[in-house]
């Protein structure tokens, strides 16, 4: 009894290691739609599957808090459908987080000369660069949205966990996942 009651123990612990938890660097696909009123959801917004898997630590919310509790115990080639609220996704739209912003302090990608409504922008702030959306341009300002383009959306997701390792000293210091996939300093 004592070497079955052993074996059991060594197969949890083997387990627990395969599994996604705290510390844990995980790559997955993923596939993205907006979900109706009605409870369906529309055409695919975003998908990683045609490029590299996205890339997390896992426990230092960098993916969506919905997202980071649902994977909690995966494993690889595990695959999960799941419906975010605002509340667990990108939160709820703010109505006070419109700004008047001068053009000359926003960054827009290439093939961008004049940015139009809906354009996306990045501008440096106090709390570092952050994405904005344009809502209305002017001669020498431009009137943007700093709440997440997907603020306020109750969000539908496809994933496919890919890979699992545990993370670096470097990364668990610095709280993102570092080399392919991941930040470079």
């Amino acid at each position: 009894m004592t070497d079955a009651n052993t074996d059991n123990g060594q197969q949890d612990a083997a387990s627990a290691t395969d599994s996604i938890a705290l510390n844990k660097v995980v790559s997955f696909h993923y596939r993205l739609a907006e979900v109706a009123p009605d409870g369906s959801h529309g055409d695919w917004m975003e998908q990683s599957y045609d490029s590299a898997p996205l890339y997390y630590l896992h426990g230092f919310h960098n993916v969506v808090v919905g997202l980071e509790r649902a994977l909690e115990g995966k494993a690889v080639g595990d695959k999960i459908e799941i419906t975010l609220k605002p509340e667990e996704a990108y939160g709820p739209r703010q109505a006070n987080a419109m700004q008047r912003v001068p053009l000359k302090h926003l960054q827009f990608g290439k093939g961008v000369s004049r940015p139009v409504p809906g354009t996306v922008a990045a501008v440096k702030t106090d709390k570092g660069v952050r994405n904005v959306v344009v809502a209305k341009v002017g001669k020498f300002n431009a009137d943007v949205d700093f709440n997440h383009p997907l603020a306020g959306r109750t969000l539908y997701y496809e994933i496919e966990v890919v890979d699992m390792r545990d993370a670096s000293a470097e990364e668990l210091a610095h709280g993102h996942v570092h080399g392919p996939g991941g930040h470079h300093h």
